[in-house]
C-alpha cells in the first residue's frame, strides 16, 4: 500500500509541520468554523473520516464519540495515534478508493477534508463512504474549489487599466492528473499528486451512490492585505472562494 503514489507517506514530516496539532491556518480560520455550522457531533453518533491524515479533525470531536478516521499513508496515521488518544477514536490504515474495513450503514457521517483530489479515484471513495453511512447520515466533501483552484491551470492576473485582480482559468472539464513538488525550488523534493476534476464529477458521484445533495458552499478567504492593492486584493480575495463544499444525506 505504500508504494501507492497517492500516499502522503514520503511528505510526512512536512505536513506534519504544516498542520500542527490544530490545523492549518485555513483549518482554523476557514474549514472548521464552517463545519461546525453545517454539523456538530452529538452524544451517541459516530463519524468516519475519509483521507484523515494525521487526524487534525479528529482532535475537534469529543472524547466521547465514536470516531474513525482513515488514511492510505502509514506515517500519518502513526502520528495521529501519537496525538489523539480518545478511547473512542481509532485510527487505522486503508485505501479508501477500495473497500475501507468498515461496517456498512453505520455512520451518522462520513467526511472528507481536502483529500479527495488526492485520490486518483475519488468517485471509488465516495461511494465507500456512503455505503459506511446509514439511511438519512450525512456526508461532507470539502474540496479545494475545483473552478478556481487546479494546480498548474489557475493563476491570478491583474487588470491595471480597470484596477482589478482576475483569475484565470485555463482548463477546467478536463481530468488532470497533477504532479506537486511538495518543496518547490529544491532539487529531489518529494512529490504528491493532485487529480483535478469538475464539480459534477463529484456530484454524480453522489447521486450514483443514491446521496441527494442538501447544501453547496463556497468559502472564501478571510484574509486582508496591506498596501497600495488592499483594495482590488481584498475584492478578488472575496469574489473567488478557495473551498468548495457539498453536503448530502443518504437516502
Amino acid at each position: 500500500m505504500q508504494n501507492n503514489k497517492t500516499s502522503w507517506g514520503k511528505v510526512a514530516p512536512w505536513y506534519n509541520k504544516l498542520v500542527g496539532n490544530s490545523g492549518h491556518y485555513y483549518h482554523e480560520r476557514v474549514i472548521f468554523p464552517n463545519l461546525k455550522k453545517l454539523y456538530q457531533p452529538k452524544r451517541g453518533d459516530k463519524v468516519l473520516d475519509v483521507g484523515c491524515g494525521q487526524g487534525v479533525y479528529g482532535r475537534l470531536i469529543p472524547s466521547d464519540i465514536e470516531y474513525t478516521g482513515v488514511d492510505i499513508s502509514k506515517e500519518l496515521i502513526i502520528e495521529a495515534k501519537k496525538i489523539d488518544h480518545a478511547k473512542s477514536h481509532s485510527y487505522f490504515v486503508a485505501d479508501a478508493t477500495h473497500a475501507i474495513p468498515v461496517g456498512s450503514d453505520s455512520y451518522d457521517l462520513a467526511i472528507s477534508i481536502l483529500a479527495l483530489q488526492n485520490m486518483k479515484d475519488a468517485a471509488a471513495a465516495i461511494i465507500e463512504m456512503a455505503r459506511a453511512v446509514r439511511v438519512g447520515g450525512k456526508i461532507i466533501l470539502v474540496l479545494n474549489h475545483p473552478a478556481f483552484r487546479i494546480p498548474r491551470q489557475s493563476s491570478w492576473g491583474v487588470d491595471e487599466t480597470n484596477k482589478l485582480e482576475y483569475r484565470r482559468i485555463n482548463r477546467y472539464l478536463s481530468p488532470l492528473e497533477i504532479p506537486i513538488n511538495a518543496h518547490p525550488g529544491v532539487k529531489n523534493s518529494a512529490v504528491t499528486w493532485s487529480y483535478h476534476q469538475p464539480i459534477s464529477y463529484y456530484a454524480k458521484a453522489l447521486t450514483d451512490s443514491n446521496c441527494s445533495i442538501t447544501s453547496f458552499e463556497e468559502w472564501v478567504s478571510d484574509k486582508e492585505s496591506q498596501g497600495k492593492a488592499k483594495r482590488m486584493e481584498d475584492r478578488a480575495r472575496s469574489e473567488f472562494p478557495l473551498f468548495l463544499t457539498l453536503v448530502a444525506n443518504k437516502t
